[in-house]
C-alpha cells in the first residue's frame, strides 16, 4: 500500500505487469516480457517513440509518470550522453520499479518523487529546457485533474526547448476528449491527433519542426533498427501520422477549455 494507491505487481506467465487498484478494478499500468525484457507491451508506450521523428537527437529528456520505468530506461538507452528527468508522484512506484522492472536510476537518469505540478512550476525558474517532453501520469481509473488544465499545460510548454517536441498519452473516449483537445489546441495550437485502431489512447504529439513526409519517412527507415528491440513499428506509425496531421479536427469546437478552475476531469471520463 501507498499513499495513493495499492500498488499490485503480477505475473502471468513471462509477463510481469504493475498494477494500481484505485478504486473499482485492477489494471495494468506497466509491464515487461521477461522473455523480452526491453521490448514494449503497450501500444501508446511504443507510440511515444515518435517523438524522435521530430526531435531526432535530444540532449534533455522529460517524462512525467514513472511507471515501471519502460520510457526513461529505453531513452537512457538509445542517447547515452542524454540527460533524462523523470518525474513520479509516489515513491512506492519507484521502489517497484527498481525491485521488480529492473529500472536503475543514475546521475545522468534522475527520479524526481514529487508532484509534476509543483515540480513542474519550480523547473520554469531554471535555465534547464527539454527537447522531448512526456506527458505520461494517467491511467484508466483516475486522472490527475490539475495535469490537464490550460495552466499546467502552460508551465509545462514552458519547459520545452526551441525545437522541442512533446507527446501526452491521453484518451479518445469518453466526454473528457473534446474538453482535453481543446485545453491543448488553446496552448499549443494545432497538433498532431495520433490514433491507431488497436489502442483506445491516441497521443497529442506536438512537433518541434515542421518535417517534411519525405523526411519524415526517411527518418523511420533511419530509426527502424535501433528501434526493433522495443517492437516498436516506425515506419506504420510514420504513415498514420502523415495522414493524421492533415485530418480536421474531430472534436466539438464549442467544447470548455479545462482550467485550474474547470477541470472536472474524472466526471467527464465517467460519462
Amino acid at each position: 500500500r501507498s499513499l495513493y494507491s495499492r500498488i499490485i505487481v503480477k505475473q502471468t506467465g513471462s509477463t510481469l505487469c504493475l498494477q494500481f487498484n484505485v478504486r473499482r478494478d485492477q489494471r495494468n499500468q506497466s509491464c515487461i516480457d521477461k522473455r523480452k525484457p526491453r521490448a514494449m507491451v503497450f501500444s501508446y508506450t511504443r507510440m511515444s517513440m515518435a517523438s524522435l521523428l521530430f526531435t531526432t537527437a535530444p540532449q534533455n529528456i522529460l517524462v512525467i509518470g514513472l511507471g515501471g520505468g519502460t520510457l526513461p530506461t529505453a531513452f537512457a538507452e538509445l542517447f547515452p550522453q542524454a540527460s533524462i528527468d523523470a518525474v513520479e508522484i509516489d515513491p512506492a512506484v519507484v521502489n517497484v520499479a527498481e525491485q521488480f522492472f529492473d529500472f536503475v536510476s543514475s546521475e545522468r537518469l534522475q527520479v524526481h518523487t514529487q508532484d509534476a505540478r509543483v515540480w513542474t512550476k519550480r523547473a520554469t525558474h531554471n535555465t534547464r529546457r527539454y527537447d522531448i517532453i512526456v506527458l505520461d501520469a494517467f491511467n484508466g481509473e483516475y486522472i490527475p485533474e490539475h495535469l490537464m488544465t490550460r495552466e499546467y499545460l502552460q508551465e509545462t510548454k514552458a519547459l520545452l526547448a526551441p525545437g522541442g517536441t512533446l507527446v501526452a498519452n491521453t484518451f479518445s473516449i469518453s466526454h473528457l476528449y473534446d474538453h482535453e483537445s481543446a485545453t491543448y489546441a488553446e496552448v499549443f495550437g494545432d497538433f498532431i491527433n495520433f490514433r491507431i485502431p488497436e489502442s483506445s489512447n491516441r497521443m497529442v504529439v506536438v512537433p518541434g519542426a515542421d518535417v517534411a513526409d519525405a523526411q519524415l519517412t526517411q527518418r523511420a527507415e533511419e530509426l527502424t533498427a535501433r528501434l526493433q528491440p522495443y517492437d516498436v513499428p516506425i515506419k506504420r506509425y510514420t504513415r498514420i501520422l502523415i495522414k493524421n496531421r492533415r485530418a480536421q479536427p474531430d472534436w466539438r469546437h464549442d467544447a470548455r477549455v479545462l482550467t485550474d478552475q474547470y477541470a472536472p476531469a474524472n466526471l467527464l471520463q465517467g460519462r
